[in-house]
């Protein structure tokens, strides 16, 4: 199995239980023998109640596996679960969402969009998408010289997402990125 780690670049597991071969929650496992400590269970075709309940399989499996668990999209799945971290849309984020949870997140695609973030509480961004990737097909990619510009900007931790590859890396890295989002990879294992 690879091990996705390089040189303290974080890692996150981005999920999509349509690439999985397994159900999610028994994907889990796997995730963290790869290495991964993180996950953003970012299922945003689901209604409320049906995330709120794979929501609940994959928490227990995060626990038993020591994996932190993300919500993405859904604060009051993360009340009711007593999730602390929140992955929102730039749109619907705002600083009460910020004071109520430990940890919020979102996705920036301009350094516009980083002030916005950075200004109303974000905790941290993803940037991207940074390569080709067929969850933006058609869209080209922001590419490095983007995740650079970002990184170079940002006063909070920067995630590169998109096409994301683990030789990719160390570019990722030396372009200033804290980490990098990983999906096909991490539901595939």
């Amino acid at each position: 199995m690879t091990m996705y780690m390089y040189d303290g670049l974080e890692i996150i597991a981005v999920t999509a239980r349509q690439l999985c071969v397994r159900p999610l929650w028994e994907q889990i496992p796997r995730i963290r023998e790869a290495g991964i400590r993180r996950v953003i269970l970012r299922e945003k075709d689901m209604a409320p109640d049906e995330y709120t309940a794979l929501a609940e399989r994959v928490l227990r499996a995060c626990e038993d596996c020591g994996v932190r668990l993300t919500i993405h999209n859904f604060p009051e799945a993360a009340r009711e679960l007593g999730v602390e971290a929140l992955h929102i849309p730039l749109p619907l984020l705002n600083e009460e969402l910020c004071r109520e949870f430990d940890t919020v997140g979102t996705s920036v695609h301009s350094i516009e969009q980083l002030r916005q973030a950075e200004d109303l509480g974000a905790d941290y961004v993803t940037a991207g998408h940074i390569y080709a990737t067929d969850c933006k097909k058609g869209l080209p990619p922001g590419g490095l010289s983007f995740l650079t510009d970002i990184c170079a900007n940002a006063s909070v931790p920067v995630y590169a997402i998109g096409g994301i590859t683990e030789n990719k890396f160390p570019e990722l890295k030396q372009a200033g990125a804290k980490g990098a989002c990983i999906m096909s990879a991490a539901m595939k294992l």
